[in-house]
């Protein structure tokens, strides 16, 4: 844990119902009651050499190209409800209507109905690189006055310091750089801007472990931080979020498991200088080889299609004491 400490040191994270708790000062004495909200994914290693197999652009754009038809109606009720969205979207700060916002990875735009119940829809940009997700965006007669383009996280179609707010839900763990999209999202923002970045956290139970390595990113909450920080990022914050049926069991891991905001302070680029893109969407893949790994991971993904309905039947049927209980000792 020494390194987790280390990669923490000086930033916070908000536990529900406790408020912000210096993360570096964890080990310290605590109160019982701390101790359930603060389990979460920084003890369990995963490989990191090379991307899963639905971490690439082209990969996810045909994953999307299907789930676009379902994905407001059968995904997010398990992973991310409106509940969730209003309280990672806190964060963010979202005070002022003439704020000028950004939402990446935008997709069918449920993030950005949450967004302009805040903010101006004019002074609002959905960008993702999926037209099949956009055009559910389109339909959505809160959004009709929103700006809709296909671009790229890592290599976003906007000036340097030109936002006020950049929103990204959903979306890092598509990204082949995670470092790079963040750069990106620290290099539009004006001085003062906050970048608000909403994502899954990594599992600690095996099963889910093994999953999750094969079909996307799950990052640990150190590395998010890590990744604001080198990006150039002040005050870093991270809030944790998850279902409520969860009853804050996070062992599973989870599609949308955090908020994580830094402010710029400095104008301009980002100080961090990186090579040349992770991957060439341009460059020839071998189909049969595209195909297998789409299968392998569609298949892992319906693992975490079936965790929330496995959390919600428990929460139906297992008293409340009983699972606050096993989940502190990592039954469930």
């Amino acid at each position: 844990m020494s390194m987790a400490s280390s990669m923490l040191n000086g930033a916070v994270a908000f536990v529900p119902r406790l408020g912000l708790v210096p993360l570096a000062a964890k080990n310290q004495k605590q109160r019982p009651a701390t101790l359930t909200p603060a389990r979460c994914s920084l003890s369990s290693s995963r490989p990191a050499s090379q991307p899963r197999f639905i971490q690439h652009k082209q990969e996810a754009f045909w994953f999307y190209r299907f789930l676009s038809i379902v994905y407001d109606h059968v995904i997010n009720p398990g992973h991310w409800t409106e509940d969730m969205r209003d309280e990672a979207l806190e964060p963010a700060e979202l005070y002022d209507a003439r704020m000028k916002v950004v939402d990446v990875g935008g997709g069918t735009g449920f993030t950005t109905l949450g967004i302009v119940k805040h903010v101006d829809p004019k002074n609002v940009t959905i960008l993702d690189q999926s037209p099949h997700q956009l055009e559910k965006a389109r339909q959505k007669e809160a959004l009709k006055e929103c700006t809709i383009i296909e671009g790229d996280a890592e290599d976003l179609p906007f000036p340097t310091d030109s936002v006020d707010r950049y929103v990204s839900a959903g979306s890092i763990e598509y990204w082949p750089d995670p470092q790079r999209g963040i750069k990106e999202a620290y290099r539009v923002l004006k001085l003062g801007g906050i970048a608000c970045v909403i994502g899954p956290v990594y599992p600690t139970f095996w099963l889910s472990r093994f999953f999750a390595d094969l079909w996307m990113l799950f990052p640990k909450e150190e590395e998010y931080i890590e990744w604001f920080k080198k990006a150039g990022f002040k005050d870093v914050k991270i809030k944790r979020i998850g279902p409520k049926w969860y009853r804050g069991v996070r062992r599973h891991g989870l599609i949308m498991g955090c908020s994580v905001t830094g402010v710029k302070r400095v104008s301009g680029d980002s100080p961090l200088q990186l090579g040349p893109k992770a991957e060439d969407v341009k460059k020839p893949i071998n189909p049969f080889s595209f195909l297998l790994r789409l299968l392998v991971g569609t298949i892992a993904a319906s693992y975490f299609v079936l965790v929330p309905i496995y959390m919600w039947i428990k929460d139906q049927i297992v008293p409340k004491a009983s699972v606050s209980g096993a989940s502190q000792f990592g039954w469930l």
